[in-house]
């Protein structure tokens, strides 16, 4: 069975919300140790959807922006001195009628942009937070029930972390009982 359109969109929509984001790092405990503050969640996790980075040619003084390959892209931020930290994590949702190849091919295509120097374009609410390149880039891998068997068999052999979707309903009565009145934005 494919991996059906809607169930991609809802999981792009959702983990763009950063309460979602660290509900689905709680699945991979390594990744969850990495948020500065959970006590301080809209300050410590920026995630970005469908990120875009500015890409400097050092040597050339010129520089050019790309859209990557990844879904999301979470970025940690110290609380206190609003800046970046160092570890980047870069969201790989398992997109319909894509198969091992293509989303392996994906994550390498970030690591060969991001091998350069690099900025984020952050969205307009933390555009004043520093956001140079990191000193590591981890990838986590999103798969559903509906995912050919032999891409969880690539993902573990390539010795790469994927979590398997749980039913949307499931992951949104979570993020929304982790949400006060006060998160929510105006209708």
């Amino acid at each position: 069975m494919a991996v059906q359109k809607s169930l991609y969109e809802a999981s792009l929509s959702e983990y763009s919300n950063h309460i979602a984001a660290i509900a689905l790092l709680k699945q991979h405990r390594p990744y969850l140790e990495m948020i500065p503050s959970l006590r301080r969640p809209a300050e410590s996790v920026i995630t970005i959807p469908l990120p875009i980075v500015r890409i400097r040619d050092i040597e050339a003084k010129t520089s050019h922006t790309i859209a990557l390959p990844c879904d999301i892209s979470i970025i940690m931020c110290d609380p206190e001195w609003k800046i970046k930290t160092g570890a980047e994590i870069l969201l790989f949702i398992h997109r319909p009628h894509e198969d091992f190849s293509d989303l392996l091919g994906r994550w390498r295509q970030c690591q060969v942009w991001l091998d350069k120097e690099y900025e984020w374009i952050m969205p307009f609410r933390h555009s004043h937070i520093l956001s140079e390149g990191a000193n590591t880039i981890y990838p986590l891998f999103v798969v559903f029930n509906q995912t050919l068997e032999r891409i969880q068999r690539g993902l573990i052999g390539a010795e790469l972390p994927f979590i398997i979707q749980t039913p949307p309903s499931v992951v949104e009565e979570e993020v929304t009982a982790s949400f006060s009145a006060s998160e929510f934005p105006p209708a």
